[in-house]
């Protein structure tokens, strides 16, 4: 049986673009392997076009703007649709610096920032402290950014799948091998265990895995999070983190995302490992050592979990969303970002399958600037 729309991937991307297609009519199945416990489920959630804005990454940048508003409308949509949150927050990213150098380096990123408009507000150490007491006293400086959202990617992967389901769209179990090709586009794939499924439009969304069927840079950027707990009679306090704080300690990344639930979510590594996410004892040393150096009272958190994931990096760091043969459209490669842009590339899937054009912001990430 031929279905409109034939998604591979069951990550966020994945979802959000089955969903998005069956709610305006189209037969949809979904085929994934891994469910929702890839790369969505090592994910912070962080919702950040503001804090992590950098140099060379203009493009991205605007496209992650237009992203975080319409994040804003689609999780609205889900709860109206399901009556399920998907715990967005909204209280900002601190930034903050330790030393000197840090805090130069962080005025640039700022002065960079505003030139494009964006809009921060520079602290000091001590109204950092203010905003988050239990910061380490050695904080010099922060920067607030209001704008940048946060939202439990566990919970939102849930809301989706339910999401989807009301929708009518059909799942199945398994991995991916091939693509079929009827008179030169793309009319189906096939399993690895032998079965055949046919569609008007194949929509790869599988991560880093996307680059096995199509050759395109897509590589597997391994990333290890941390999950803690608050204790109760901390908590019992009042809030002990209410923004994502980030920090530079000795070089080195490291973010605290808070949870409704009163867990935190310490990230980020970043390795070059291929597929393997296996967690290592270093990598989990290095997290909870940072957490402690810019959140001294992290060493009374519960340890909950630790967990890797393989992010679906690209030389230039942005998406591939586009149709790259007929019949073959690729919403894949998000890295970083994959949380925040997935109603964004859910929109943009659908315009492609029923042949309209993107929106201005997705110019430069159409996949042909990489297929070979």
């Amino acid at each position: 049986m031929a279905r409109d729309a034939l998604v591979v991937g069951g990550g966020v991307i994945g979802l959000a673009a089955a969903y998005r297609l069956a709610a305006t009519g189209a037969s949809t199945c979904l085929i994934d392997a891994s469910g929702t416990r890839g790369a969505s489920w090592a994910a912070a959630g962080m919702l950040a076009p503001i804090s992590e804005a950098i140099f060379g990454e203009q493009d991205l940048t605007r496209l992650n703007l237009a992203a975080v508003a319409a994040f804003r409308d689609f999780a609205a949509e889900l709860l109206e649709l399901t009556s399920m949150p998907v715990g967005l927050r909204t209280e900002g990213t601190l930034a903050v610096a330790f030393d000197a150098d840090d805090k130069a380096a962080l005025g640039r990123l700022t002065d960079f920032r505003a030139s494009l408009g964006l809009q921060t507000e520079s602290l000091t150490g001590r109204q950092s402290r203010e905003l988050e007491p239990y910061l380490a006293t050695g904080v010099r400086a922060g920067v607030l950014a209001t704008d940048d959202l946060s939202v439990d990617n566990r919970q939102y992967a849930g809301v989706l799948r339910q999401a989807c389901e009301l929708a009518g769209v059909e799942f199945v179990t398994g991995q991916v091998t091939g693509l079929i090709e009827t008179s030169g586009r793309i009319c189906g794939v096939t399993t690895e265990d032998g079965r055949q499924f046919a569609a008007s439009t194949v929509v790869l969304a599988a991560g880093a895995l996307t680059a096995r069927l199509v050759d395109l840079p897509i590589e597997p950027v391994k990333g290890q999070i941390l999950r803690l707990a608050i204790p109760d009679r901390l908590r019992s306090a009042g809030p002990v983190l209410r923004h994502t704080v980030r920090g530079i300690v000795r070089g080195t990344e490291v973010y605290l995302v808070p949870r409704s639930n009163g867990e935190v979510v310490v990230g980020a590594t970043s390795e070059q490992q291929g597929f393997d996410v296996t967690v290592t004892a270093g990598g989990v040393y290095e997290l909870l050592r940072n957490a402690y150096e810019l959140l001294p009272i992290s060493s009374e958190f519960s340890f909950v979990e630790a967990r890797a994931g393989s992010r679906p990096g690209t030389p230039d760091n942005g998406p591939l969303v586009g149709e790259l043969r007929p019949g073959l459209i690729i919403a894949a490669g998000h890295y970083r970002n994959g949380i925040l842009l997935s109603p964004l590339t859910a929109t943009a899937v659908v315009r492609l399958v029923a042949g309209q054009p993107l929106a201005e912001e997705w110019k430069a990430f159409h996949p042909q600037r990489f297929a070979r």
